[in-house]
């Protein structure tokens, strides 16, 4: 399976068209029809846009995987190797215990949300 057999499935398990989908992550139509028949690649940005809409790994769309989702594990060692988030990482533990507790109310919030 390709991409764009991949692509196709998950577009079509939301029960979305072409159009409606092209129109929801903001790229043309005809852009959406070519990466399904395999005619085209997208650029990373396209691709990144395409996991997180269908919250799935680009490994799976990329056909690297057959497991849509991280595993907790693998979630967790890609946050913990993530620069942007090292710094903030490393400085939790220092953090008190009311900061602690405020950040995991939003956690909560965020995770709800999702």
């Amino acid at each position: 399976m390709h991409l764009g057999e991949r692509l196709r499935a998950l577009r079509e398990k939301k029960g979305l068209t072409q159009t409606e989908f092209a129109k929801r992550i903001g790229i043309p139509n005809q852009n959406v029809s070519n990466y399904e028949r395999g005619f085209r690649q997208p650029d990373y940005d396209t691709l990144k846009k395409f996991a997180d809409y269908f919250e799935v790994t680009t490994d799976y769309l990329l056909n690297r995987s057959n497991t849509p989702t991280m595993s907790e594990q693998e979630e967790f060692e890609a946050f913990t190797n993530n620069p942007d988030l090292e710094r903030w990482y490393k400085e939790l533990p220092n953090s008190d215990e009311e900061d602690l507790e405020a950040l995991k109310q939003m956690w909560e919030i965020m995770k709800k949300n999702r």
